[in-house]
């Protein structure tokens, strides 16, 4: 068996990020996605981008991949 067919569990590499940067990755995603919403409200005057600012910050850190420990 050659070390490249190996499993990621038999090289001992973690399954995924751990759950310190998977929080912090959706904090981040959540900041942004309320100052992208408060910027796009005050040019346009609509309160009601900043609950969209605020989904679409969700959903881009929940979609993006946080970076590995």
């Amino acid at each position: 068996m050659s070390s490249g067919s190996k499993s990621r569990k038999q090289r001992g590499e973690q399954d995924g990020p751990s759950p310190a940067a998977r929080r912090k990755q959706i904090i981040v995603a959540l900041v942004i996605g309320a100052v992208v919403g408060a910027v796009i409200a005050v040019f346009t005057q609509f309160w009601l981008w900043v609950p969209a600012g605020l989904a679409m910050g969700l959903a881009t850190g929940a979609i993006m991949k946080p970076p590995s420990d």
